[in-house]
């Protein structure tokens, strides 16, 4: 694999992890949409809540039966805050019980690092502090910035990540072959150590009548020696 294709790859999976989070924060909650904790769930619909121009509150709360740990949340609106009523303290109270604004979101939890919008309600029984249009983007453009190198950052990470996967199991390979090498050398510094033992009894004159037994000898290390290569 080259290191083109583990780029590629790698390149190719981050931004689409990235782009469901991150780029749907930029628009409006809906189903299916992700996050990677609750907490940056809910700071997102308080984030919302500010632009639209209504006040978040709690509204349940699950939790697991195994660790006691917040499986789902649900958030919504807090309905006509106090100084925006109008008529006395007793009317106050009346149309708090009275508007129970339905504008909500229920994130739940999926998996470790994944929670996603499962339901929302967009609608709001009553007025909105600010209006529609004159709503300011979420983000702006340093924001935007940020978000932009933080993928880009989480882009480099994983390539650095796949490059070292590549190079270790490079290493290894180089390793395995080494030890092959290593083997054979050993064993042509045998061959010919056993060569040159035999040269020097072929040229020992006091033994030239073991030359034919020598002779032999040296043609079955040399056999030898030709599997060796074709090995």
């Amino acid at each position: 694999m080259t290191k083109e294709t583990v780029a590629s790859r790698v390149e190719s999976s981050t931004v689409g992890q990235v782009s469901t989070s991150e780029a749907d924060r930029t628009q409006e909650p809906h189903e299916g949409m992700t996050f990677e904790s609750e907490e940056a769930a809910r700071t997102y619909y308080d984030e919302y809540a500010g632009t639209a121009g209504f006040i978040t509150r709690v509204m349940s709360s699950r939790k697991s039966e195994l660790d006691g740990s917040i499986i789902s949340r649900g958030l919504g609106c807090r309905g006509i805050p106090d100084n925006q009523r109008p008529g006395s303290f007793a009317s106050q109270k009346r149309d708090r019980r009275r508007d129970g604004c339905t504008a909500m979101i229920l994130v739940k939890r999926e998996k470790p690092g994944m929670w996603v919008v499962r339901k929302f309600v967009r609608d709001h029984n009553h007025p909105l502090v600010m209006s529609p249009t004159k709503r300011r983007p979420i983000f702006d453009e340093k924001d935007k910035r940020i978000q932009e190198l933080t993928a880009e950052l989480r882009i480099k990470k994983r390539l650095s990540a796949a490059y070292q996967e590549q190079l270790l199991s490079l290493v290894k390979d180089v390793e395995s072959h080494s030890e092959h090498l290593s083997t054979k050398v050993q064993a042509v510094h045998r061959i010919l150590k056993e060569l040159e033992a035999k040269r020097q009894e072929l040229s020992n004159p006091s033994r030239q009548h073991n030359a034919i037994k020598v002779e032999l000898n040296e043609y079955n290390v040399i056999f030898r020696w030709t599997l060796f290569l074709r090995s």
